[in-house]
């Protein structure tokens, strides 16, 4: 009797290696190779038939190639793709103006963030119209069905595949089906003959492919069930959804040809003790990337934020000394956020840096082009900054508002809360040009802010907003605490 052997495959590349490094030899990253079990070969009349087999396969002839002859762009015909709303107009941006026909959706986030809730309040919107098939891969269907009641959704068809083939059904939502299953194939023979317009996979982690002896959520089994899906997925039209578990770097799970596989990768994150929930887009085929969709969870679901803006924007009646307002931009999207600042003499050698919402060595690169430029001793000050709602600011146009708000801190200052601050900040302690300054400008003008201070050079449209253009920091800082005294001599 033969011997079983084993492989070491990276979880990160899914690179195979006879023996154990603790280092990849292919992407080099530590600590990602796992043993898994090669079956062997029972007998000795088997490997005679793999033997044959195989110099069967090597003196056979290869089939001629079949004749492909290239097209022009000219000559390929116009099949526009009709997109269908998923009843979330959240969803629907982040997408990029809806739901494409036959296309795979990946959705990542920490465990517990409300994925199996969102996608459930979606099916159960599509449903109305159409026929769709929910696979809960790691919830039995009187658990998904308890859920589903909480939220308000009737699920009909639950196909539990046990002996007697009895499954619960019930009349109020006919279209919508669950399936409580990990067999690949069992699911795939599901979709061919239910053809769903919308499937849901919750999640891949947790599916497995026999034909493999890896274990669920192995680099191999992940790459093979959504190779699987994505090839009756294509054939049959089916939109699916893909949840995918995320690692304690807050990537998704399972092989970086995960992402490449799947049409669009969506992140669904969120603050621990905050009720917002963000939907980002990382990678889309049929729209804009780092699009943004704001839900609210509540006690029945999650609900749409149709303004964000007011849900990142502080209280602007009481303004403290140290805030300055932004307009950011995720996608197409502007969001106008609260910026906080504190600056406090230090206690230590080293002054405490920290920040919330916004990148760290960025704000080390401001602060040091203030003292640098302006000669605000910061190196024996505590620096805090922090976003309002810990929206994760991550664009250079806030540079300027982080400058402001940690000047006026030093300086126990206000700046005028009806006054928007947006630019880039160099090194020389210049302001740059930011983009889509016309669509920012816009959003501020909405929410009845009467001034901006924006980098000078830049064609701006004709407003009913005052511009401050600036060419130094310094000259912003000097223009944001005039109008800060301002507010004080009035109040």
């Amino acid at each position: 009797m033969a011997k079983s052997r084993s492989q070491y495959v990276c979880q990160e590349c899914g690179a195979s290696s006879p023996q154990y490094f603790g280092k990849c030899p292919a992407c080099h990253a530590w600590n990602t190779l796992v043993e898994q079990v090669v079956e062997p070969i029972t007998s000795t009349t088997d490997g005679a038939r793999l033997v044959n087999q195989r110099s069967s396969k090597k003196r056979r002839a290869p089939a001629p190639p079949q004749a492909v002859s290239a097209l022009t762009l000219a000559q390929i015909a116009d099949n526009p793709t009709q997109r269908f709303s998923s009843g979330y107009l959240e969803l629907d941006r982040v997408l990029g103006g809806g739901i494409v026909p036959g296309s795979l959706v990946l959705i990542g986030g920490d465990p517990g963030i409300g994925k199996s809730t969102l996608l459930l309040q979606i099916v159960n919107q599509l449903s109305q119209r159409q026929c769709v098939l929910y696979v809960c891969a790691e919830e039995s269907g009187q658990q998904v069905k308890l859920r589903a009641q909480r939220l308000g959704v009737q699920p009909a068809g639950v196909l539990n595949h046990d002996s007697s083939g009895a499954g619960e059904s019930a009349a109020e939502n006919p279209d919508l089906y669950l399936l409580p299953e990990t067999d690949l194939e069992t699911i795939l023979q599901e979709l061919d003959s239910l053809k769903p317009q919308v499937a849901v996979i919750d999640s891949i982690q947790a599916l497995y492919f026999s034909s493999l002896t890896s274990s669920p959520g192995s680099v191999a089994q992940v790459r093979e069930c959504t190779s699987a899906l994505m090839r009756l997925a294509k054939q049959e039209n089916i939109m699916l959804f893909i949840v995918g578990h995320v690692t304690k770097e807050g990537a998704i799970a399972g092989p970086k040809v995960l992402e490449h596989l799947v049409d669009t990768v969506l992140y669904f994150e969120g603050e621990r003790f905050a009720n917002h929930r963000l939907l980002r887009s990382v990678k889309n085929r049929f729209g804009a990337t780092h699009e943004l969709g704001v839900f609210e969870m509540m006690d029945r679901g999650l609900r749409e934020v149709p303004n964000p803006s007011e849900l990142f924007l502080g209280d602007r009646d009481e303004v403290a000394p140290g805030t300055a307002t932004i307009v950011a931009c995720e996608g197409t999207r502007p969001i106008v956020v609260e910026l906080q600042a504190l600056v406090s003499p230090t206690s230590y050698s080293s002054p405490r840096r920290s920040t919330t919402g916004l990148e760290y060595n960025r704000l080390l690169q401001i602060l040091a082009v203030l003292e640098k430029r302006l000669g605000i001793p910061l190196s024996k000050l505590d620096a805090y900054v922090a976003s309002s709602g810990g929206l994760n600011v991550a664009e250079p146009a806030a540079d300027l508002g982080v400058a402001i708000a940690v000047a006026a801190s030093f300086r126990d200052r206000l700046v005028d809360p009806l006054t928007v601050i947006i630019g880039e900040v160099g090194l020389g302690g210049q302001v740059r040009s930011v983009s889509q300054m016309e669509l920012r400008l816009k959003e501020a003008l909405k929410l009845g802010f009467k001034k901006a201070i924006v980098p000078k050079g830049q064609s701006f449209p004709d407003l009913d907003i005052e511009i401050i253009p600036v060419s130094r920091v310094a000259d912003a800082i000097v223009a944001a605490l005039k109008s800060g005294s301002q507010v004080e001599q009035k109040s």
